[in-house]
């Protein structure tokens, strides 16, 4: 009797027990090998950032840099900084919720990741002599989305191939232009961990889109919609930031193009080619960054934001 009592009540337990049962195809075991050695990879390359950062102050005399320079890096990575607190949570929520192992561990070790850059880019902006406070809302907007994806695909798409590959983007052109040399050193580390993560969507990703049809495809696209629409704006409101640091809009959206369109075709690839309507898409959004981002303190022209979305939309896409 208190054994069907105890069957009866473990009925929606937590605990994946089907876990290694789940039939997988040769190329899905490929793909799941590599997350578990981006797992390991992650353990290998662990870094204390107390150290790191300590290190890197006493090797360079102390951060010195204009006051015009710490207000604009001051504001454009307390936007990193709670967008690796959203990163962290959502890294947690996926460690959780993702059943396969390998993946599990992927994410598992992202959590680690992201609390670490977490805490060292809070300890960086204070002796930057920046207190966090709130960013922009069109920014908050965009951490605020993917926070409240209402799927693992959702989830993983807004977070390992969008935001990740827009920090990326970010902390290279931050890194190569040594405005202020202890941040460019310490992002060299958050460049190789954020690489790991972008490839827990590339790899896990066509796992879950497979299963997904009819309106759970659509509520994504629409999703994702929202997310490129909110960090377009989010971009906008950072530019004169940028300006001043010496990196254009412009440059730094080619850039991101040429990391994020390397995750999606590494994506796609897996699930057999992108779909006809892809470079339909990307050559709209490629008009949008043109009319958008003219350049700082260009007036407002509508004919010549038109003319610019047009032949943005005609370029060649980047290679």
């Amino acid at each position: 009797m208190i054994e069907k009592l105890a069957t009866w009540q473990s009925r929606n337990s937590k605990i994946p027990f089907d876990m290694f049962s789940l039939s997988r195809s040769a190329d899905e075991a490929r793909r799941m090998d590599k997350l578990r050695h981006i797992y390991h990879r992650g353990q290998d390359l662990a870094w204390d950032g107390r150290d790191v950062l300590g290190e890197l102050i006493e090797k360079h005399g102390g951060i010195n840099v204009s006051p015009e320079h710490a207000a604009a890096l001051g504001r454009v990575f307390e936007i990193i900084l709670w967008g690796e607190l959203a990163a962290w949570k959502i890294s947690a929520e996926l460690a959780e919720q993702i059943v396969p192992l390998e993946a599990k561990m992927a994410a598992t070790a992202q959590a680690h990741d992201e609390a670490r850059h977490f805490y060292v880019m809070y300890d960086y902006l204070r002796a930057l002599g920046y207190t966090p406070t709130r960013i922009d809302p069109y920014s908050q907007r965009v951490l605020d989305l993917t926070l409240g994806a209402r799927s693992l695909v959702q989830k993983i798409l807004g977070m390992q191939l969008m935001l990740e590959t827009i920090a990326l983007t970010i902390f290279a052109e931050v890194r190569e232009s040594r405005v202020e040399p202890v941040l460019s050193d310490l992002l060299h580390y958050y460049e190789k961990d954020e690489a790991r993560h972008v490839g827990l969507g590339t790899q896990f990703l066509p796992t879950l889109m497979r299963g997904q049809r009819g309106l759970a495809t659509a509520d994504t696209l629409w999703f994702q919609a929202r997310l490129i629409f909110w960090s377009t704006a989010s971009l906008k409101a950072m530019e004169r930031d940028l300006h001043v640091l010496g990196i254009e809009a412009p440059h730094l959206i080619e850039r991101g193009k040429r990391i994020q369109g390397k995750a999606y075709a590494e994506m796609w690839e897996q699930l057999g080619g992108a779909p006809a309507s892809n470079e339909w898409i990307n050559r709209f959004l490629s008009g949008v960054d043109a009319a958008v981002f003219p350049g700082v303190d260009v007036a407002l022209d509508l004919p010549a934001r038109m003319r610019r979305f047009v032949d943005g939309v005609r370029a060649p896409l980047p290679a």
